[in-house]
């Protein structure tokens, strides 16, 4: 028999993460409903909390879990966790109003204190988010201590590592500042309603509810995988997890139904992570913006929603158009929306409760913590869905650690937002943008758009709005774009990675449920989610983000984004209610130049344009479709 020993040392560190990610939980409950503890000792505690969750979770050596090398690694591990608690134990205690620290700084031990905090962090990220992200970290601290090197453009004074910690870790504005400030509160608190909404049952009726609506129309599975994913994905966090946990029932019934692979698993990529922009909770991103502009949630998440409700119809206008190309039909067999609906009307409760709790700007932490209590409640209202003790601790945990990667990626992020703040280089930036894009706002966005995908390959989404938001929102600004629209546009790219070539992480999630090609899934998903480009250009030329006392505009802009989407869908498809010859198509995409780059008056005249091509398309007759059979 094989020593017990090695599978003691895989357990116990399990056991230990599952109480520490309950007790996590009940930690941050308490806090958010309290407030017993000031931020500059509740997010270091917060920040250790996790990163000591990772080394449980996350081992130093994944592999070989009967060798010596996995004994020492979690050897180390235990090592890690003991120096990080006796660091966040000195920060914790700091004195801020100790004349000598006002007078000379921090001494050696908390000097110590602080690599150890920063070092750990790093290493927690690599371990959960990547090594990009580390890499970014790295270069912007090196940055800061040696940017007295580099050429006068670019260069900056240069700080000692005693003033890179003491703005880092021994203030509110490196590690311990604004990200992780929203990861700690809003973020976590949402986390695990998300959580709590999978171990009740409530994502299963979301899920039957898509499918009573959709599922008698083409496509009825992909369509209702749109739908799902817009309900959804808001409140899960992860446009990776949504397509897993929708993606795993509705891309089967896709290719049943006559999908390609490819296509199923690109259309449930495309709509989960639509999902992230979609109210009112809109993941983690959205509570940061308000941190940053000051704007009020309640407003971001009014003028969010027109936006949102585009992506989606843009993504089920190309769902359609696929489905009429293949000559698909709808669901045989569905369940009644009134059967789904008495089943499991009472899990709308707590989504219409935290919705009207936002909208009334009370604090969002405390309308998570209202929304997980009334998640509970909820469940318990009906027989069939009340859960067990063992459930809830499930959830309990399960939100715990789903956030981690969340609050170390934030944590991570805010050493790039600090390095900017302390070093200046956010106005080099932006000078160096406005220059390469030779003053054009339009080739601004492309460049803004293909940053957002560079960074997205290694970043997490909220951290790559971070990053990119500290760098691209004043380039934005100068071109006239308002404060709310700069940053929204920035958010809506921020989402792109997750559907964009060569690595597109939701759509490769997708492709793993499809068995489908990783590549060709991705590229059917950046073809679905043309909304994240097309909606965004529209925010920055057509006033798409509403704005009191402009009614008239925020309506023109609506139905200009209309016409976009419908032209860029045909001119790409080469279909709308038949097949387009080339010119036809070449005149779609005229259509949508001109609703993007054009005047008002060129904007209504391609308009007309469109309806004319529209009829035309019509009367001509559908042409002949090819019809493949259903696999």
């Amino acid at each position: 028999m094989p020593d017990s020993k090695p599978s003691t040392l895989v357990n116990i560190p399990l056991k230990v993460a599952a109480f520490a990610a309950i007790a996590l939980s009940v930690f941050q409950i308490w806090q958010g409903i309290t407030a017993e503890i000031s931020a500059p000792v509740f997010r270091p505690v917060h920040l250790s909390w996790v990163i000591v969750l990772v080394f449980l979770t996350y081992p130093l050596f994944m592999r070989h879990q009967e060798s010596a090398l996995f004994r020492l690694g979690r050897i180390i591990d235990f090592s890690f966790s003991v120096a990080l608690i006796w660091a966040t134990w000195r920060i914790a205690n700091f004195d801020y109003d100790d004349i000598m620290f006002l007078i000379e700084g921090v001494n050696g031990a908390d000097k110590l204190a602080g690599c150890i905090t920063i070092v750990l962090l790093l290493e927690a990220t690599r371990r959960t988010v990547g090594l990009v992200m580390v890499s970014i970290a790295l270069l912007f601290l090196a940055y800061a201590m040696f940017g007295n090197y580099l050429p006068a453009q670019v260069a900056s004074n240069g700080f000692p590592l005693e003033d890179i910690i003491r703005f880092h870790i021994f203030s509110t504005n490196g590690v311990f500042g604004a990200p992780l400030a929203i990861a700690a509160g809003v973020v976590f608190i949402f986390v695990l309603f998300g959580a709590f909404l999978q171990v009740t049952g409530a994502g299963n009726f979301f899920i039957d509810s898509a499918f009573a609506i959709a599922g008698k129309y083409r496509g009825g599975p992909a369509k209702a995988s749109v739908i799902s994913s817009a309900a959804l994905g808001s409140i899960s966090g992860s446009a990776i997890a949504n397509t897993v946990t929708t993606g795993s029932l509705t891309i089967p019934m896709m290719k049943k139904l006559g999908y390609k692979p490819e296509q199923a698993a690109g259309i449930e990529a495309a709509a989960s992570t639509g999902g992230q922009i979609m109210p009112p909770v809109m993941g983690a991103g959205a509570f940061v913006m308000a941190q940053f502009t000051g704007i009020p949630y309640s407003e971001i998440l009014v003028v969010s929603i027109m936006p949102a409700i585009l992506y989606f119809a843009c993504t089920l206008l190309y769902v359609h158009i696929m489905a009429c190309k293949l000559g698909l039909r709808g669901m045989e067999t569905y369940e009644k929306l009134s059967v789904v609906m008495e089943r499991g009307w009472h899990f709308l409760v707590p989504l219409i409760l935290i919705t009207v709790l936002l909208m009334m700007s009370y604090s969002p932490v405390l309308v998570g913590i209202a929304g997980c209590a009334a998640i509970l409640v909820a469940s318990m209202l009906r027989k069939h869905s009340r859960i067990t003790l063992s459930l809830f601790l499930e959830g309990m945990k399960q939100g715990a650690l789903l956030a981690l990667p969340i609050s170390v990626a934030c944590a991570t992020a805010g050493i790039v937002v600090g390095v900017v703040g302390q070093t200046g280089i956010g106005l080099q930036f932006t000078q160096f943008l406005i220059s390469l894009s030779g003053g054009h706002l339009f080739t601004a966005l492309a460049l803004i758009a293909v940053a957002a995908v560079i960074l997205g390959m290694g970043l997490p989404v909220t951290a790559a709005y971070i990053v990119l938001s500290i760098m691209a929102v004043p380039t934005l600004l100068d071109f006239g774009v308002g404060l709310l629209a700069a940053h929204m546009i920035v958010f809506w790219l921020s989402q792109t990675s997750n559907v964009t070539p060569p690595i597109a992480l939701a759509a490769f999630a997708g492709a793993g449920i499809a068995k489908s090609s990783p590549m060709k899934s991705a590229v059917q998903a950046f073809k679905l989610a043309q909304g994240f480009f097309l909606i965004p250009m529209m925010m920055a030329f057509s006033g798409l983000i509403w704005v009191d006392g402009e009614v008239s505009s925020f309506a023109i802009a609506t139905i200009s984004t209309i016409a976009l989407i419908i032209a860029f869908a045909g001119s790409i498809e080469g279909y709308m209610f038949g097949y387009l010859t080339k010119v036809e198509r070449i005149l779609w995409l005229l259509v949508a130049v001109c609703m993007v780059l054009g005047s008002n008056l060129i904007e209504f005249a391609a308009m007309g344009l469109l309806a004319v091509l529209m009829v035309w398309n019509i009367k001509k007759g559908k042409a002949k479709v090819t019809v493949t059979p259903a696999t």
